[in-house]
């Protein structure tokens, strides 16, 4: 689950890092009212979607008066703001951050990610600060200093000042550094994150470290823990098939391409988006039933797939362990009759009680296609896709 910047912002002051001060808008009368009360003489108009890369996208604007933060307000809100991580078709703005502008002097990278191989929090931190990670990986991996914290001891001052002099930051701002950093792994860890960013940190002109942007991104599993964390969910930015998915267990990710995949077990539905490609087709969904599918969440599944306009085949693929092969025939032949499928249908089964179920689907009546193996009825969906 991902959250938007003031909200990260809320979260990190919660843990002592110090952000500079903001107020989230909705409107442009909203935006001109909240830099009145922050006073000053600048701010930042800064437009709230979960996405990076705002501010290439004009997202983000300076205003030097109530006036521009009017402009700047109407200019981003219900624009549609493509981003390097939005995709072509990007994503509308509906929340501004009015908040106070910095003096920077410079700007830097920290990070916290779970390091899976060293079962650690890792913290990554650069001098590269404003730039995508990825790209400092890329052409200056030296830029980016690594430090796996002990899941006991946790992040020590010593070592927090550490990656703090690594990165550059005078002497004058470890001890703001590290009141950063240590707030920052608090955060990461009591709020069950898996990945938490600070980009950039900054360094004002008289040596304060302050964090300019806040990304955060939580574990769903843990989410039964946070409610307060639940509270910060923006639908909106969420993609309306995925939500609709959630309502019945089933585990839905919108893709690209045209041919609809309905598995259980996310290896198997991974391995099965595997073959649709290596046999020249293009998946238009990852989607997990689970290994408890009913006849309600096979149809809620079909009716999710056939909402995608550019739906042209769907292929089944079964493995019957938990799930047997004949409830999920049962449950594919009633999906199919209730939704009155339109395009073709193509179905693998192995496993427990496959020959029942492969009765059950050649006395259906229906138009289905039965796939011997995977590479089988991945080439029968690819032809049918393609209207052979």
């Amino acid at each position: 689950m991902k959250i938007h910047e003031y909200q990260g912002k809320e979260i990190l002051r919660q843990f002592g890092v110090p952000t500079p001060r903001g107020m989230a808008c909705f409107t442009a009368d909203e935006a001109v009212a909240a830099a009145r009360e922050l006073g000053g003489t600048v701010w930042v108009v800064k437009a709230q979607i979960h996405a990076g890369g705002r501010g290439k996208g004009g997202g983000v604007k300076v205003a030097k008066s109530l006036d521009e933060v009017r402009q700047h307000a109407q200019a981003i809100l219900g624009m549609q703001l493509v981003t390097h991580q939005t995709g072509p078709d990007g994503q509308r703005v509906r929340r501004l951050l009015i908040e106070e502008g910095a003096q920077i002097a410079r700007e830097f990278y920290i990070g916290m990610v779970v390091d899976r191989a060293a079962q650690r929090v890792a913290l990554l931190a650069s001098s590269e600060g404003g730039m995508e990670i990825e790209e400092v990986a890329k052409h200056s991996p030296e830029k980016i200093h690594t430090l796996r914290i002990h899941p006991v001891d946790g992040l020590a001052d010593a070592e927090a000042a550490q990656a703090a002099r690594q990165i550059g930051l005078p002497e004058a701002a470890i001890a703001g550094a590290v009141t950063v950093l240590q707030g920052l792994y608090r955060a990461f860890v009591e709020k069950e994150a898996m990945l938490a960013e600070i980009n950039p940190l900054v360094l004002t002109a008289d040596n304060r470290v302050l964090a300019l942007d806040a990304k955060f991104n939580f574990d769903s599993n843990a989410l039964f823990r946070h409610p307060e964390i639940v509270a910060y969910r923006d639908l909106d930015e969420e993609d309306a098939a995925e939500i609709e998915a959630s309502k019945f267990d089933l585990s839905y990710i919108s893709l690209d391409g045209d041919i609809g995949c309905l598995v259980n077990g996310a290896g198997l539905a991974m391995a099965t988006m595997d073959i649709i490609k290596l046999y020249g087709g293009s998946p238009a969904n990852f989607l997990d039933v689970g290994g408890g599918a009913t006849t309600e969440k096979v149809t809620e599944a079909f009716k999710l797939m056939l909402k995608n306009p550019n739906l042209k085949a769907i292929l089944v693929n079964i493995f019957g362990g938990i799930m047997k092969c004949d409830v999920i025939a049962e449950g594919v032949v009633a999906a199919a009759r209730e939704v009155q499928l339109t395009v073709p249908l193509v179905v693998r089964l192995e496993g427990t009680n496959v020959d029942l179920g492969k009765k059950i689907l050649a006395e259906s009546g229906l138009p289905i296609i039965s796939g011997n193996d995977m590479a089988d009825a991945a080439e029968k969906v690819v032809a049918a896709a393609r209207g052979q």
